[in-house]
């Protein structure tokens, strides 16, 4: 029992949470659903609901509450909000564990090696992409295993058996069709539990004109048996070597009886596997207690990974067959016009694309389940709540059709100059749907610091850790082989970019790097602002004579002057290489292993706490409309809405149409989830319905669609103050190929569909040019 004392000062917690949000609060056992519109305070109120159940409950570190969400990020937030919420109450700061799912799977797994093969003292985590090694091997080794297939491929739709083209065609399966296939199957299928004898199975159901699940099935074989012999692991493995420790009754007991709920956020993001570990850990008996938080209509992730919106989804439908359904539907982050223009959006998106689903589908009845939206509309708070919706600025909404691209970014000049004039103590953002995008805006709007001292942050620029690796790579490269001219270049060029040498011609200093590094005295007086880089380079190479190779990452770190997370970074690469290279260490091998992670692999950083970075004062941030996600602005603006761009559509490469109207990585991704979605459905049907090569384009090409919608979704409910909407009747025909340095890339547009639907809906939001 509580006393009488902390019952008061939870329920006085409790009144500070709305209506939709108390319901997480009230939670006492079972199964509970709660789903959140943007801006509704879900991570919040999941915070103060875990506070309250930490101190109704008693829970200590024997039985405690788990927290898992998303991201590392996302985790350090909630565990600092439990925290300040058990200070408040004058609570020990103890009882709950907040992870990510793949940290708690770790934690499972880690601790019993000998049930769950998973040996971190032998192991190394790798994150292929379509370019890894073990994706090329896999091929290779699949190509040598199954010479039928790998011809069928190769003669394609129509072949007359041209020398040329039968290498070209070679060249293509080999180093894109076949890795994106791979790539794409062990992304879908290992998530999800699937093993490659069920594509076998199912494939003898479908008339197509290559085996496709079969050629998945082979090339999934082939991927597990080189991890294996390479002793690596994914993502993947650690979810299911969790599973595989849990099998056992006894352990699973112990987890189970430590274990007093699962609590979820971000819970459309979680992939099938993922579902089950938390379901298993949260089971007590015959009851499930086990609370997930999320906004299916938030789902940004499905095009690139395993996570899908339908499993949340069907979740709360199970939860509100039982009442166990929450919704939170109210917002205080935007003004109302922004969120009934974001309800607009939703609900024509809705329809749109579940007539075309219809439409795609052979079997109709299962359009439902791919809804790309729930229908929740975003409702404004009371007029007492504590947080109130922002007034507008200007429209509120505003929609522009300007004539091309370099005339939206004036309009976009000319506003933001208006609005930090006004209110300097403001922020505001421009959220953009590819990287080539940023950077050609970045580059127009440079001037603004200059001129009206307002900054413009790249977050895709400034976000240097991706880029360690590589710089990493170009010195060590240096100090292996410093007579190297374009080894020498490299290394100067990322010292000059770290501001830590002064700017000059480079190029001058690697044509001779023997002057350059050792002047003998009948060469001329070096200038001090190249005294100053042979100094930096002279002590990089001294490193190597002094230091065993095994450290030369982290010192390359500290002469870099790293900081916070980039050297958190730098150290867990250096940890990863030694690993890797364990038992044929040498400064050859760490040069060979992170030319490898470079060159084919995303190398995840150490995340920072960017929140702060990304919404200052008098800033405009640039930034994609999927790292906008959990972050808003007072202002944000949208531009280069084309129907191209958003939703656009799947692309099938010029070098791969010898294979047909659609591609194989596409289309697979598409049939297993038709299995995944039957085996998760438990559905009476034998065989399951899974579609031929063209519906299964179809049926991909749509659901990519729905996704843009959801993406634009969130893009739009980012903004508090003004939303700036934009379609240029001129843009790039591609921004991949477009070089800003004339007009006569640019060709005609069409405006996306979405601001035929708020120009119509809300008429005065349309600014006449």
């Amino acid at each position: 029992m509580i006393s009488n004392q902390l019952e008061q000062q939870l329920q006085i917690l409790r009144q500070q949470l709305r209506q939709g949000q108390r319901k997480l609060a009230d939670w006492q056992s079972g199964k509970m659903a709660v789903s959140a519109v943007p801006g509704a305070g879900k991570s919040h109120s999941l915070s103060v609901a875990a506070a309250l159940a930490i101190a109704r409950h008693q829970l200590n570190p024997h039985r405690q509450l788990i927290i898992v969400t998303y991201t590392r990020s996302a985790a350090a937030a909630i565990r600092t909000k439990i925290k300040e919420k058990l200070q408040e109450l004058q609570l020990p700061q103890s009882g709950f564990m907040v992870q990510t799912l793949h940290g708690l799977a770790l934690q499972v797994a880690s601790r019993y090696p000998d049930l769950s093969g998973l040996d971190l003292e032998t192991s190394t985590l790798v994150i292929p992409t379509p370019s890894h090694r073990v994706i090329r091997s896999s091929v290779e080794q699949w190509i040598k295993l199954n010479p039928v297939y790998y011809q069928a491929l190769l003669e394609g739709q129509q072949f007359d058996g041209e020398e040329t083209e039968k290498l070209r065609r070679q060249s293509v399966l080999r180093t894109e069709v076949l890795p994106s296939l791979a790539h794409a199957v062990v992304r879908e299928a290992k998530s999800s539990g699937l093993l490659p004898e069920t594509f076998r199975e199912f494939s003898h159901y479908l008339q197509e004109p290559y085996p496709i699940l079969a050629i998945a099935a082979g090339l999934y074989e082939q991927y597990e048996a080189v991890m294996q012999s390479r002793n690596l692991i994914d993502y993947d493995d650690m979810i299911l070597a969790a599973l595989k420790v849990l099998e056992n009754p006894t352990i699973q007991d112990q987890w189970q009886q430590k274990t007093f709920a699962v609590f979820e956020d971000e819970a459309q993001d979680s992939s099938p596997l993922q579902g089950r570990l938390i379901s298993i850990l949260a089971r007590d008996q015959d009851i499930e207690n086990l609370v997930r938080v999320g906004d299916p209509n938030q789902a940004i992730n499905s095009t690139f990974t395993p996570a899908d919106p339908i499993y949340f989804n069907l979740f709360c439908q199970d939860c509100e067959k039982e009442q166990k359904l929450a919704t939170m539907d109210q917002a205080g982050r935007s003004y109302t016009l922004i969120l009934q223009a974001a309800n607009a959006m939703l609900e024509w998106a809705n329809s749109h694309c579940l007539s075309q689903l219809n439409s795609a589908q052979e079997n109709p009845s299962i359009s439902e389940k791919y809804s790309p939206f729930r229908l929740q509309e975003i409702k404004p708070v009371g007029v007492n709540d504590p947080q109130p919706n922002p007034e507008l600025e200007g429209k509120g909404l505003e929609i522009y059709y300007p004539s091309d691209i370099y005339q939206t970014v004036d309009l976009i000049c000319q506003r933001v100059i208006q609005l930090f004039h006004k209110n300097p103590e403001r922020n505001a953002a421009i959220l953009v749907r590819e990287n080539r995008q940023g950077r050609f805006l970045t580059e127009q709007l440079s001037h603004l610091k200059k001129d009206y001292d307002i900054t413009v942050y790249d977050v895709n620029e400034a976000n240097h850790f991706s880029k360690i690796p590589l710089e990493i790579l170009r010195l060590l490269q240096f100090i292996d082989r410093p007579h190297s001219p374009d080894y020498l270049k490299a290394a100067l060029e990322i010292l000059q970019q770290r501001n830590l040498i002064p700017t000059q011609d480079l190029n001058a200093l690697a044509t001779y790097p023997e002057q350059f590094l050792y002047p003998t005295p009948l060469n001329q007086e070096l200038k001090p602002s190249v005294k100053d880089a042979q100094k930096y380079c002279c002590n990089l190479l001294r490193a190597k004579m002094e230091l065993p190779h095994y450290q030369l990452i982290l010192f390359l770190g500290m002469a870099l002057k790293y900081t916070g997370g980039e050297l958190a970074t730098a150290q867990k690469l250096s940890e990863r290489i030694n690993q890797e290279i364990k038992g044929q260490s040498s400064l050859k091998m760490t040069l060979s292993t992170l030319n490898e992670i470079v060159s084919s692999e995303n190398f995840e950083a150490v995340e920072e706490e960017a929140d702060e970075s990304y919404t200052r004062s008098k800033q405009l941030t640039i930034i994609t409309m999927h790292k906008a996600k959990g972050l808003d602005w007072d202002y944000v603006f949208i531009p280069f809405l084309h129907q191209d761009t958003l939703p656009g559509q799947l692309r099938i490469p010029v070098a791969a149409e010898f294979l047909g109207p659609f591609t194989l990585a596409e289309v697979a991704r598409a049939q297993i989830r038709s299995l995944v979605h039957y085996r998760y459905l438990h559905e009476d049907k034998n065989p399951p319905t899974i579609s031929q090569p063209l519906k299964a384009w179809q049926e991909a090409e749509y659901l990519k669609e729905a996704e843009e919608y959801r993406l634009l979704y969130v893009a739009m409910t980012r903004a508090k103050r003004l939303l700036w909407m934009s379609s240029a009747r001129q843009a790039p025909f591609t921004w991949n190929t477009f070089r800003n340095d004339s007009n006569h890339n640019l060709r005609d547009k069409k405006a996306s569909q979405i601001l035929s639907v708020l120009k119509q809906k809300f008429p005065h939001t349309v600014i006449k040019l």
